[in-house]
Parts: C-alpha cells; structure tokens; sequence
C-alpha cells in the first residue's frame, strides 16, 4: 500500500500564500513566495512568484545601506536577540548572593557538607604534641600505626649512619626521627587504648 506524502516540499508554494498575482510588474502568474518588503518591516512581505522570488532574493541585501559600523553593532544585538545587556557586576544593582536564592531544600548547602558528591571531608585537626613530630617524618594526620611503622623503617634505613659512611648529620637526623617516630607511636597507641575502653 502506499503511503501518500503530505510533507511540505522546500520548493512547494507557501500554503498560506494569498490568492493572487505576484507582485512583480507585469507578472501574471500566481504568487506562492514571501519576501520581506524591508529590513526594518521583516513581518510584511511582497508575494511572488517562484522565478521572481529567486529573482529578488538574489538581489537582497539586508546590510545595504549600513556602515561597517552600524553593521557590526547590528550583528552585536542579534547575538543577545537584541535585548540590553550588562557586563558581570556592572549592571549597578544590587550584587548576587547566596542569601538571595530560595532554598527550601537546602540542595546547595548539601554540596559543600563533608561526604557529599565532588567535595573531600576536611582533615581532622593535628593536635598540637604531634606536629613537630609529624613534620619530622614527613607525614600527614591522620594516619594508622602500620603507615607509621613504614616510614620509620624507610627513613631509618635511609639515614642510618652505617649506610651513610658514618656520616654524623646522617646520625643526628636519624637522632631526631627516633624522637618523632616514639612522639608519634605512643600518642597513636594511648588513642587505641582509649577508643578500646570505651567500646568494653
């Protein structure tokens, strides 16, 4: 079976085309084709007929008569579909803020609580015994005892006076991360105890 096409063509006389010759001097023919009559009249139209709508379409020149001055301005208001515009923060009223947003679900605020999407929870602070210590080794708070044991070990091995050649900074240096390494380990292991009474 087939299928009947009412798909307007491109090339279809306008449906909408008044009954009537085109508007072309001496044209007989039926006008089927709209074309703006001007730039600043773009919603009245002359109708014509297909070879005069082409005729005249290849003629028009909606720019004629503007300066590259007026042209470029033109062009400027079409990108912001001429409607004024202002620069961020120039326009002089009153300036943008949180406050002003309606939020009755708090959704903006849930964004910026720790755990929420694309945010990172903020470090615990370092309390003030171990920062020295911690700078020392090289780390950051906080951390587990097994991540503890591993640095030492790494830094003991690095700074032992036996691989340095008896070097004496090597031997205070390992001096000073023995200091932060018993600092730090008794601090983790009295917050272990503390945290396993409390859960007896």
């Amino acid at each position: 079976m087939n299928r009947r096409n009412t798909r307007h063509r491109a090339f279809d006389p306008d449906p909408d085309a008044p009954s009537r010759c085109c508007d072309m001097a001496g044209c007989e023919e039926a006008a089927g084709y709209r074309a703006p009559r001007s730039r600043e009249t773009l919603n009245e139209y002359f109708w014509f007929c297909l070879p005069h709508v082409r005729e005249y379409n290849a003629r028009w020149d909606y720019y004629k008569g503007m300066s590259p001055g007026q042209i470029e301005a033109h062009i400027r208001d079409d990108v912001s579909w001429n409607r004024p515009s202002w620069r961020l923060g120039q326009r002089g009223g009153p300036h943008f803020s949180e406050e002003d947003v309606l939020d009755p679900l708090d959704l903006l605020n849930g964004a910026r609580r720790p755990g929420a999407r694309g945010t990172t929870p903020p470090r615990p602070e370092v309390p003030e015994a171990l920062r020295q210590p911690l700078s020392a080794l090289g780390l950051e708070w906080p951390l587990s005892m097994d991540e503890l044991k591993v640095r030492y070990k790494d830094l003991a091995r690095r700074h032992h006076p036996d691989a340095n050649g008896g070097d004496r900074h090597a031997e205070e240096r390992l001096k000073i991360i023995n200091v932060a390494y018993t600092a730090v380990r008794t601090h983790l292991a009295s917050s272990r105890q503390a945290d396993l009474e409390k859960t007896a």
